[in-house]
């Protein structure tokens, strides 16, 4: 695979290796599908290749390493396609994961919204029930790459909430096709719209939409989560300036130099053991929401610490445009950086996970 990439790749430039799985390239995602390495882990009826977690965990640290565009396809094949193959009917199996696992078909994130965030329990989008399937109300805010997906799982309140902040939701195949459906992109620091609003507006679903059981939307929606915080891109997203970093130094770096890189290899090489015992836990069935928070919470620390760190050790300036290779690509991090620690969860709620995890809360 790494042969393969390296001649996919060839002549893709660092400053556009370091967007990796902020890339959108349809046609590479098609690439991967043909070649078998989108949907690994599935069953060969659905597409997939019955491969282990462990093996798809390869594939991924090779195309985040490579710096390949993966966006496309990332989120249907890293927890959209999963939650299908967990709480979907056969007849959304068999209707969207071949074309998934083709790299035909993409997916995104329906959880956050204004005034919710990262409290999920504070959602307000609803479904009612309605002649021909259901109808939604409301919107969704920082979903990536909506204005380029063709369906998002959406996170809403189909009742009223009950004892617990936690019932009352419902998880929806969203046709972004929709009538009633507005999808808005929000232009980032870097000049890059990914991010989106999603707006419902009396926008009907058919009643096959529903995913899963109505009312089960937290407990679903929690192992999505899971799925969307084990995955080596929580540690991986500032690999390419450390690659940069290593090349504008040299083999042979003064002291300082050498003391800082090697402290951040160490780190990655760390977060790397923690990323593969959750493929472990997952490759043996076993829950990793634990393990999955904190190598999130540690990585996404570790992937805003590298440009600090490689800023200080040569005291070069963060150039996105037209500066060498290490420049443009410290400038591109410096902007996004910030975010790295807000998708999939900010670090209070991830720390609350943690705690109530090893019984502190």
């Amino acid at each position: 695979m790494r042969a393969w990439l390296g001649e996919a790749l060839a002549d893709v430039s660092a400053a556009r290796r370091a967007r990796s799985w902020g890339g959108f390239d349809p046609e590479f995602s098609r690439r991967l599908g043909e070649r078998g390495w989108i949907g690994m882990t599935w069953p060969r009826r659905y597409g997939g290749a019955e491969r282990s977690a462990l093996e798809r965990g390869v594939v991924l640290e090779e195309l985040l390493a490579a710096g390949a565009p993966v966006a496309a396809h990332w989120v249907a094949d890293r927890q959209s396609g999963p939650l299908l193959l967990r709480y979907g009917s056969e007849a959304q199996r068999e209707r969207l994961l071949p074309r998934m696992a083709r790299g035909e078909l993409f997916f995104c994130i329906g959880m956050s919204e204004p005034g919710a965030g990262s409290d999920l329990a504070a959602i307000r989008s609803r479904a009612e029930r309605a002649s021909g399937g259901w109808r939604l109300q409301g919107s969704k805010l920082w979903t990536s790459n909506a204005h380029r997906s063709h369906y998002m799982i959406a996170l809403v309140r189909t009742s009223p909430e009950g004892a617990s902040r936690h019932e009352g939701m419902s998880q929806f195949l969203v046709d972004l096709t929709t009538p009633g459906i507005t999808v808005r992109p929000i232009r980032d620091l870097s000049g890059d719209e990914h991010f989106c609003e999603v707006v419902f507006e009396d926008a009907l679903v058919p009643e096959e939409a529903l995913l899963g059981v109505a009312g089960a939307g937290w407990a679903q929606v929690m192992a999505e989560l899971a799925f969307e915080r084990s995955g080596p891109e929580r540690y991986l997203s500032s690999f390419q300036l450390l690659l940069e970093l290593v090349r504008e130094t040299g083999p042979e770096p003064e002291r300082a130099l050498a003391a800082g890189i090697g402290r951040l290899v160490a780190h990655l090489a760390t977060l790397r053991e923690m990323s593969l015992a959750v493929a472990g836990r997952l490759a043996a069935g076993r829950d990793p929401s634990l393990e999955a928070a904190l190598v999130k919470d540690l990585g996404t620390s570790f992937e805003q610490e590298i440009p600090e760190v490689a800023h200080a050790l040569l005291g070069r300036p963060p150039r996105p445009e037209g500066g060498d290779d290490f420049e443009q690509v410290l400038g591109f991090l410096m902007q996004t950086a910030p975010s790295f620690s807000l998708r999939g969860g900010t670090r209070e709620v991830l720390r609350g996970i943690i705690a109530r995890g090893l019984g502190l809360r």
